[in-house]
This record gives C-alpha cells, structure tokens and sequence, in this order.
C-alpha cells in the first residue's frame, strides 16, 4: 500500500462550482471565483488544512445585480460567502471537542 496517499493532502486546497444558471456572464462567474478565493484566504487560520469545495447554490440574476463590478454584488457574494465558512469553522471546532 502507497504510504504517500494515507496522509493526506498537505496544506490547503480549493474547488469552486459556479453554474452557469446561476452567473449567466462570464463576467460575474470570475468574479465570483475571485471572491471565493479572497475570502477562503482569509479564513484559513480558522479552517482545517484540506480539500474544501466550494458549490454556490443561490443564483445571483442579472435583474438584481446590473453590473458584475457592482459593490452591492461584492457585498452580497462575501456576505454569504462569510456565512458558508463560519458555518464549517463552527462544524469543525465541534467535531474536535
């Protein structure tokens, strides 16, 4: 048996899901990407290294958020981004008590 694969992986790693029926642009998907990233960076002193995904599953429609660029659409992505990984943080300072 391959030792190397009984750890795990070392340090941390990130997916991202961003369906097209959620984001029609292409525009407004990178832009979410970009967020999921900005903030998985800055919860990682509170998170477990691993594999993490990431899966959006509330569309964002172009009727409520105009612009990609738009602050109210930057706000509400890390808004719910920032729930998302207090709700793993919570589940994984649980799990080690």
């Amino acid at each position: 048996m391959d030792k190397s694969t009984e750890a795990g992986p070392q340090g941390y790693w990130l997916g991202s899901v961003v369906p097209k029926r959620h984001a029609r642009r292409a525009v407004t998907r990178n832009l979410l990407r970009r967020q999921i990233r900005t903030v998985m960076g800055e919860q990682l002193p509170r998170l477990a290294p691993g594999l993490w995904l990431v899966r959006l599953r509330v569309p964002y429609p172009t009727s409520a958020y105009p612009s990609a660029a738009s602050h109210a659409l930057r706000r509400a992505v890390r808004l719910e981004l920032g729930g998302l990984f207090e709700r793993a943080a919570q589940r994984l300072s649980s799990r080690a008590s």
